[in-house]
């Protein structure tokens, strides 16, 4: 890193180290850094952030307040209880006393292991956070526990080996001496060197007090009482409001027709033109929301002129029936072999529809641009990205360490705040009008029409059954746009069949398009836990005993499968109407769900009624919190499998807000939704995004078992499941 970036970024981060009697411990790439500066020491605090490539810090007050920063967003998931919960469980520090702020956005700096070797990243994204930051935060957390010791050592001259720490207190059993690390603060002293401690040198799962176990949420009480600050609760002094006319066909051109009539409007500042839409800066929101409503634009054609979402799986249907092959995203064994020699095929085709990610809170920043365009200040809610300043310096054309970004809360996410464009919008908008900040809304309406969305797909699954009634051969054939976001989740991994194919074959309609929570394993999932059933009822066997025999080299898998089993009483006859359907996922997590259902024969309408999900996720920071994600991820499940869905006609889209885009309502959620987590002693894995994409597959499970009917298309809208109920 430049030394002249260095600098800037120093006095960015200046006001997270205040003056006070407190000792900021840096914390490097590897753990912390041997260096202990007076946060009353303005002057040396930035000479030691010159020197080094802090990636974070805790500061340890007289009073044995602790601060620890939290590098990754907080969108209700926990983050900011979780990360800092492994620090202070290998600090041995008093989590009563324990405060978390937000780190700077610094990806150099504050970034956890990217997917790339080598590289680092700030990106709150793939239920990555406490997997990728649990062994960084547990070596830093042990060394700011060992410069502890070594200064309590030295204080009453005796071994380090003979003290031991609990809850912010080192105690000398041999002399019953006792010192809080509070009271160090003064008595701190750099060992010659500070170790690496391997994996065997940190706690065991054991000996945690802190991991594992009931804590409360930091957050918790200041969004209960309103206290908590999101980008939308923002207010700076003079600043004025920004919305977009961005149409309602995806890469359409707008030419204003009225502009002399738009700035004569009352509270109107400035209109400034987009490739794709019309802006407008006023003093307040209503007024631009009004100049917005008066717009006269003529809008050009696009690619997704035209388009037809419901027509187009025709098409889909003829690439999918095309001999040669699309892009191989997986392969083993020989699946044409197979084929060959099978003694029956199973051949269904699987849908879904263009799904919106719905999150609470409208997209919404604030950003400040100096006088002089040369430094800007961002305040977001943001899932933050491979640029943790959010594109802004891009727009602006200055340095990045000339961007500071304020993370705030977010209300809600799942894959739609991972991307910057309303930032750089609002970048944009703030440049025309400096140096008055700028707060920039994107309307529920903007964002369902001019969002961006899970695309929609369809899924050829051919299934070869040999002499033995077992699966030798799995093809999956996925048609759709966006690559990752249409493949994903079509690995069979944990599943013995010998023989698989998994390919993608692409089709492309100028849609926005996005990662949405599981992102294709939704889809996918559905699609492979719908064939293993429906194999299942054409032998005439329980599936789960076919799952069992495809799991006997999965044994964690397997685990969770039995597991759930036990729980939802799968064998126990059902009351008349009513039946159970499974599904396992991998992702990240392992899971398998079951759920049990009943169906309005009369109007369609599916009814959930009980969820049972058994997971194994590694070692479990928050089990709480792991349970919340699980039954947010469940509902959210249920809500797009039955009901949420977009459609588009000659490139327009047909829903514009809530009261046509259907969300799942309080009287449709489960009576009971219980959670299992099996014990582990393994590295965390990702759970918010394990639970959702066995929703699909569990309840078309239920309704075959039911009904002896296949649903085939999500979602399971009623009139689709009366359709299906009439085949």
């Amino acid at each position: 890193m430049k030394k002249d970036s260095k600098n800037s970024m120093s006095l960015n981060r200046r006001e997270f180290l205040k003056s006070g009697s407190g000792i900021a411990l840096f914390i490097g790439a590897s753990g912390l850094f041997p260096v202990l500066v007076s946060c009353s020491e303005n002057k040396k605090i930035n000479e030691q952030l010159e020197k080094h490539q802090v990636s974070a810090w805790v500061k340890i007050s007289e009073d044995g307040e602790i601060i620890i920063y939290n590098p990754a967003s907080e969108m209700g998931q926990g983050s900011m209880t979780s990360l800092p919960l492994i620090f202070a469980e290998e600090m041995d520090a008093d989590w009563s006393k324990v405060r978390v702020e937000f780190s700077p956005q610094e990806s150099d700096i504050y970034g956890s292991p990217g997917w790339s070797p080598g590289t680092k990243m700030m990106f709150t994204v793939g239920s990555r956070t406490t997997n990728s930051y649990f062994s960084t935060m547990r070596q830093a957390g042990a060394q700011a526990r060992f410069i502890l010791l070594n200064s309590a050592a030295k204080h009453w001259n005796v071994p380090l080996e003979e003290l031991t720490c609990s809850a912010s207190v080192i105690t000398h059993e041999k002399t019953g001496k006792e010192i809080s690390y509070g009271e160090l603060v003064p008595l701190l002293v750099l060992p010659d060197a500070i170790p690496d401690f391997s994996e065997e040198q940190l706690k065991q799962v054991k000996d945690f007090r802190l991991i594992g176990k009931t804590i409360p949420r930091t957050e918790i009480p200041a969004k209960v009482d309103g206290t908590a600050q999101f980008a939308i609760d923002l207010r700076l002094p003079n600043m004025v409001y920004g919305v977009l006319e961005r149409g309602n066909l995806h890469g359409s051109k707008p030419s204003l027709l009225n502009e002399s009539e738009i700035l004569g409007l009352e509270g109107v500042i400035k209109i400034v033109p987009f490739d794709y839409a019309i802006g407008i800066i006023a003093n307040n929101l209503e007024q631009a929301l009004k100049a917005k409503s008066l717009l006269k634009i003529d809008w050009s054609t696009s690619q997704a002129t035209g388009f037809n979402s419901e027509e187009i799986y025709d098409d889909y249907e003829k690439i999918a029936n095309r001999t040669e092959k699309g892009s191989i995203v997986s392969e083993k064994g020989d699946f044409s072999k197979s084929l060959k020699s099978a003694s029956k095929i199973h051949t269904a085709d699987f849908k879904n529809d263009y799904v919106y990610h719905a999150q609470l809170e409208p997209l919404n920043s604030v950003i400040q641009v100096s006088e002089d365009l040369q430094n800007a200040e961002v305040w977001v809610g943001s899932q933050q990205g491979f640029d943790t300043k959010l594109g802004v310096p891009r727009v602006l054309g200055i340095p990045p360490e000339n961007v500071k970004v304020h993370l705030q809360f977010l209300g809600g996410g799942f894959g739609r705040r991972s991307m910057s464009d309303f930032v750089e919008e609002c970048a944009v908008l703030a440049k025309e009008v400096a140096p008055k900040p700028v707060k920039l809304v994107w309307t529920r309406e903007d964002d369902l029409r001019y969002g961006t969305y899970r695309p929609q797909s369809l899924q050829r699954i051919t299934a070869a059954i040999d002499a033995d009634g077992t699966i030798d051969g799995f093809s999956h054939v996925v048609v759709g746009d966006g690559g990752n976001l249409v493949a994903s989740g079509v690995d069979n991994s944990h599943y013995d069949i010998p023989n698989q194919l998994a390919e993608w074959r692409e089709t492309s309609h100028g849609i926005r398009l996005k990662h949405w929570r599981s992102v294709g394993h939704g889809p996918n999932k559905f699609a492979i836990e719908s064939m293993i059933d429906e194999i299942a009822f054409d032998q005439k066997i329980d599936p789960v005993v076919l799952r069992r025999n495809l799991m006997k080299e999965a044994p964690k898998a397997l685990a969770t499968l039995e597991k759930v089993v036990e729980m939802s009483k799968w064998n126990t006859p059902l009351k008349e109407g009513r039946a159970k359907g499974i599904s396992f996922v991998e992702h990240g997590s392992l899971g398998t769900g079951v759920c049990e259902i009943s169906v309005d024969r009369n109007t369609g309408k599916i009814n959930v009624h009980h969820f049972w999900v058994a997971l194994d996720a590694g070692i479990i920071v928050q089990p709480d919190n792991v349970k919340a994600q699980m039954e947010g991820g469940i509902m959210m499940g249920i809500s797009s499998v039955l009901s949420e869905r977009i459609s588009i006609v000659n490139g327009q889209i047909q829903q514009s807000n809530f009261n046509d885009y259907s969300l799942l309502r309080m009287e449709d959620i489960p009576d009971s939704i219980e959670i299992s987590l099996l014990e582990s002693t393994n590295h965390p894995e990702g759970v918010g995004e394990t639970a959702t994409p066995m929703v699909g597959g569990a309840i078309a499970n239920a309704f075959l078992k039911l009904t002896g009917k296949h649903l085939r298309h999500m979602p399971f809208t009623p009139e689709r499941v009366l359709e299906a109920l009439r085949s």
